[in-house]
């Protein structure tokens, strides 16, 4: 690719307003009409800031051309996929696919314990459950994709490739030209687009989410009722950090129930369980992370919460780790 190509315009203003979304909105909208023509649009919507607001700038432009698939791989958040569904083919008449593989990704990591492998488990099955959803439709003549700004800068400085057609199998990408319309956007600046586009904050302003999910997460061999542990102590500690007017003041924030058991007592009696870890942390650029250090009343109702509520969990650790020397994830 040549990346001369992709320059984002030198006196191209920053999207910071309503007003300056809605003309970017008018303009892409124009111009997808003009690429797209009467040909049908595929894009794999994860439910993540980017791919949402692909799908509602196409859907304002194409309507019924663009055709969504969503995987659910089983290690999404808790209600993710629901989400999904209720915005764009509840609200939005998007031409929707829903694909529930989690017994088929689940059963697939079963007994994996390494992280990269688990890592490329998960990426090339979601691969080849999206290759097998295209080769069904006809008339796709266009792939749609979230690729934004810092996307273009890291590979023109070589930190990582341009990730074309997404890893699709050569008899699929061959078939597709890519469409691409916040590609010369920063992050900050899709949000504000996607605001203006009538999709909802939790989306908008979703954390940042790891491609494999919860799978790192889950430390070691990821089991069901682990993974379902893991699911329900973050929607717990989410719902929590939304009350307490934490949401969108800390970067980031999630539960880590790791693969080792303690003893511990409920309702009188001994259990065996597992722990919970909370990690909550702030950082401008990934590259240093400081943590985000909890008031002792809301760290004791949160340890409340999750180990009365959440099965197979007896204890609640807080990880007060920065990065260096720990990295964000587990896994």
């Amino acid at each position: 690719m040549n990346v001369e190509n992709w320059r984002r315009p030198d006196d191209m203003a920053r999207i910071a307003t309503e007003a300056q979304a809605n003309a970017y909105i008018d303009e892409q909208v124009a111009a997808l009409r003009e690429q797209v023509g009467d040909k049908k649009v595929l894009l794999a919507l994860s439910g993540g800031v980017d791919s949402s607001v692909v799908a509602a700038l196409l859907i304002k432009a194409v309507g019924q051309q663009l055709v969504c698939v969503h995987v659910n791989h089983g290690l999404l958040r808790k209600g993710e996929p629901e989400q999904v569904i209720e915005v764009f083919r509840n609200q939005m008449n998007a031409n929707l696919i829903y694909v529930d593989a989690t017994d088929r990704f689940l059963d697939k990591l079963a007994g994996v314990t390494d992280p990269e492998e688990k890592r490329h488990i998960i990426g090339g099955e979601f691969i080849d459950v999206f290759a097998e959803e295209a080769r069904k439709l006809d008339g796709i003549g266009f792939l749609a994709q979230g690729t934004i700004w810092p996307d273009i800068l890291e590979s023109e400085a070589g930190i990582k490739a341009h990730h074309n057609a997404g890893g699709l199998p050569e008899d699929i990408a061959s078939r597709f030209e890519l469409v691409e319309p916040v590609r010369i956007l920063f992050k900050d600046e899709v949000r504000v687009v996607g605001k203006a586009l009538g999709l909802p904050d939790s989306m908008v302003y979703r954390q940042p989410f790891p491609g494999p999910g919860l799978g790192v997460r889950c430390p070691g061999a990821i089991t069901r009722d682990r993974l379902e542990a893991v699911r329900e102590s973050d929607a717990i500690l989410r719902e929590e950090f939304a009350k307490n007017g934490l949401e969108g003041k800390v970067w980031q924030y999630f539960t880590v129930v790791p693969d080792f058991k303690s003893t511990g007592i409920k309702n009188g009696k001994r259990t065996f369980d597992w722990p919970c870890i909370i990690r909550a942390i702030n950082t401008t650029d990934v590259v240093e992370v400081t943590v985000e250090h909890l008031e002792p009343a809301f760290i004791d109702h949160l340890v409340k919460r999750i180990t009365t509520e959440v099965a197979g969990i007896n204890r609640v650790l807080f990880d007060y780790t920065p990065k260096p020397p720990a990295t964000v994830e587990y896994e």
